[in-house]
C-alpha cells in the first residue's frame, strides 16, 4: 500500500493534469452523492413569470423556458448521467472481460465465433447501433444502459482476448495446469485478475463516451424523457432558444458534459500511469 501511495504521489507531481482530473472527479462525485441537497431549488418546479431569465445572483445559471432553475437541474442531473454511464461500463467490462478471456484462453471455434460477432458489432456506426437498441427496448433508463453497454462491449472483448492470448502460455499458467487447476479456476484466479489493469484504464475512458452516448440519445428523444433533469434533454430543450440569444440554456449543461468527458479522459491517462509501470519509464 505504501508503494502504491508513493506511485500516486509521483504521478500527480509529474503531471499536474492528473491532479485536475482528481479534483474534477471529486466535484462530480460530490454532485452525485449530495446533488439534491446542493440544489438551491426544486429542479422540477416551474415558475412561468421567471422564464428565460439570464444568470443572476438568485439563479446563477439562469432559468429555462418554464422558469426552472438551471443550476439545480444541472447538479441533480449529474447523478443520473453518471449512474447510467457507470452501470453501462461496469456491465460491458464484466461481460467483455469474461468473454474475451475465454476466447483468448480456449481459442478455436469459440474464438472464431465470438470474434465474428464482435466484427459485426464494430461494423455498425456505434451511435446508430445504440439508437436501434433503445428503439427496440423502449425509452427507459435500463434501455439506455443496455444500449451503451452493447456498443462498448467489443472494446473489452478485444482487449481481454489480446491480454489473455499473451499470458496463456506463460510459466505460471502451465504450472497451474500441471497442478490440476480447472480451466474455470485458471481463468478466475490467474488470468482475469492479471488483466484487470488495462481493462480498468479502458473503462475510465469509456465512461466519458458513455456519458456522451446517454446525452446524445436523450438529445434526439430516444433516451430519458422530460421533465427528468438530464444533460442531453436540457441541451435539446435549450437548442430552440439559442437563436433568440438565450445562450445559458445550453451553455451550462453543455459545459457539464465537457467537464465530465474531460475528467474521465484525464483520469484514464492517470490510471494508466499508476497501473502500468512501463508508462512511467
Amino acid at each position: 500500500m505504501g508503494e502504491r501511495l508513493r506511485v500516486v504521489r509521483h504521478v500527480l507531481a509529474e503531471n499536474p493534469l492528473n491532479l485536475v482530473a482528481l479534483l474534477l472527479l471529486a466535484l462530480l462525485l460530490g454532485a452525485v452523492v449530495a446533488g439534491p441537497a446542493l440544489a438551491p431549488y426544486d429542479p422540477l418546479a416551474t415558475n412561468t413569470p421567471l422564464a428565460l431569465r439570464p444568470p443572476s445572483a438568485a439563479h446563477w445559471f439562469g432559468t429555462d423556458q418554464l422558469g426552472r432553475d438551471i443550476l439545480s437541474r444541472v447538479v441533480v442531473a449529474t447523478r443520473l448521467d453518471l449512474a447510467i454511464a457507470a452501470s453501462a461500463v461496469l456491465l460491458s467490462l464484466s461481460a467483455g472481460a469474461v468473454a474475451g478471456a475465454a476466447m483468448g484462453y480456449f481459442g478455436g471455434l469459440l474464438d472464431r465465433a465470438v470474434g465474428r460477432v464482435v466484427d459485426v458489432l464494430m461494423a455498425f456506426p456505434l451511435f446508430a447501433l445504440a439508437m436501434g437498441v433503445v428503439a427496440a427496448l423502449g425509452n427507459s433508463i435500463s434501455s439506455v444502459v443496455y444500449a451503451t453497454a452493447v456498443i462498448n462491449l467489443p472494446f473489452y472483448i478485444r482487449l481481454a482476448r489480446a491480454e489473455v492470448s499473451v499470458r496463456r502460455n506463460l510459466g505460471y499458467i502451465e504450472a497451474a495446469q500441471v497442478g490440476g487447476s480447472s480451466h474455470a479456476r485458471i481463468l478466475r484466479v490467474f488470468l482475469l485478475p492479471n488483466i484487470m489493469a488495462p481493462l480498468v484504464v479502458q473503462g475510465s475512458l469509456n465512461l466519458g463516451w458513455a456519458v456522451l452516448n446517454a446525452a446524445g440519445l436523450s438529445f434526439i428523444g430516444l433516451g430519458i424523457r422530460a421533465p427528468t433533469p438530464e444533460w442531453g434533454i436540457m441541451v435539446a430543450e435549450g437548442a430552440q432558444f439559442i437563436v433568440s440569444g438565450h445562450w445559458w440554456l445550453i451553455a451550462f449543461p453543455g459545459l457539464a458534459l465537457v467537464l465530465a468527458v474531460f475528467c474521465f479522459n484525464l483520469l484514464g491517462d492517470g490510471l494508466r500511469d499508476i497501473l502500468d509501470p512501463r508508462s512511467r519509464t
